[in-house]
């Protein structure tokens, strides 16, 4: 009870200076000349998101890095969790790993759905369709977890299987299969799981931007005697060009940080780890902080291109208008 009290305590001393530094900030904007009042009021609209990016963001991102170098004493120990990270084999088999998600996932999410948009387009019963694939969007990654878990359960081949995958292959006269057992194919199911969720963004983002190509291009590109592939390819992709580029990075990041699907499924057992749930795994079970550190700024760093990327090409467009 009293270590409950100290935190409440500690909160609502931490809400009042935040609560004062706001009521400082809105006085001192009050009261100054109006040759300088414009800037600072956006200063002082700008102040209290700059501060807690400064305590939730910064301020973390720092401790992390400099964590990275430390050991699980907090002894600075340079660059040796890096090079744990690149030269153990179970550390080389979660990067491998997180790069197979990071290079299959955004293209068969984004490939299934937009084959998917372009199918029913305008067809009959296109709501009910859509809906039937968005549907997975609407649950947690555990929950996916633990539903993919009962599809890939196995018993033994005298017992019988209440897994749909090995009770299908049973129907078909085969042994049944432990799918997240064997290594490398189990990261394969897991990933399609990931895939089964995001199919759905893909499929209402593109979509939706594929209704926004104007009909005097196709109807002009008809005219003109391109069959639909030749419609698809030299019309639709680069007209949803902007839309395309927006779902493979979500996509891209959203895998990058997959934790939820492989921590409910497998633990990162048997081969199935990936950087963030290796992350998890030294800093808080093997009571490594330093190695989970390093981890972390490792994920940064590949999401660092996809992030840079991003702001070059709304650059170009901003230019362009």
């Amino acid at each position: 009870m009293e270590d409950f009290a100290d935190k409440g305590l500690q909160v609502v001393v931490g809400l009042a200076i935040f609560a004062a530094i706001i009521g400082l900030i809105m006085l001192v904007v009050d009261r100054a000349p109006k040759s300088g009042r414009e800037k600072l009021q956006v200063a002082g609209f700008l102040a209290p998101a700059l501060i807690l990016l400064a305590v939730g963001l910064v301020f973390p991102a720092l401790q992390t890095s400099y964590l990275s170098f430390t050991d699980r004493n907090g002894e600075f120990v340079g660059l040796d969790n890096f090079v744990w990270m690149f030269t153990q084999p179970e550390a080389l088999v979660t990067l491998r790993n997180t790069l197979i998600w990071v290079v299959l996932v955004p293209l068969l999410a984004s490939s299934i759905g937009l084959a998917y948009a372009v199918f029913i387009d305008r067809a009959r019963g296109e709501k009910a369709l859509k809906a039937l694939v968005f549907m997975p969007m609407a649950i947690s990654f555990v929950g996916a977890g633990v539903i993919w878990r009962f599809v890939y359960a196995y018993k033994g081949a005298e017992q019988d299987q209440i897994g749909l995958l090995n009770q299908i292959l049973v129907w078909l006269g085969q042994e049944p299969k432990q799918f997240l057992l064997d290594a490398p194919e189990n990261t394969f199911f897991l990933i399609a799981v990931m895939i089964w969720i995001q199919t759905g963004f893909a499929m209402v983002v593109l979509s939706a931007a594929i209704k926004g190509i104007p009909t005097e291009i196709v109807e002009a590109a008809r005219l003109d005697g391109a069959s639909a592939w030749q419609q698809f390819r030299n019309v639709t992709i680069p007209t949803i060009r902007g839309s395309l580029i927006v779902v493979i990075t979500t996509i891209t990041i959203g895998t990058l940080k997959v934790f939820d699907i492989v921590r409910t499924m497998t633990a990162g057992q048997y081969e199935t780890s990936v950087v963030a749930n290796e992350m998890y795994t030294q800093a808080f079970r093997a009571g490594e902080p330093g190695r989970g550190a390093a981890l972390a700024l490792v994920l940064f760093l590949m999401v660092l291109p996809v992030v840079v990327y991003n702001a070059r090409l709304l650059r170009k467009q901003k230019e362009i208008r």
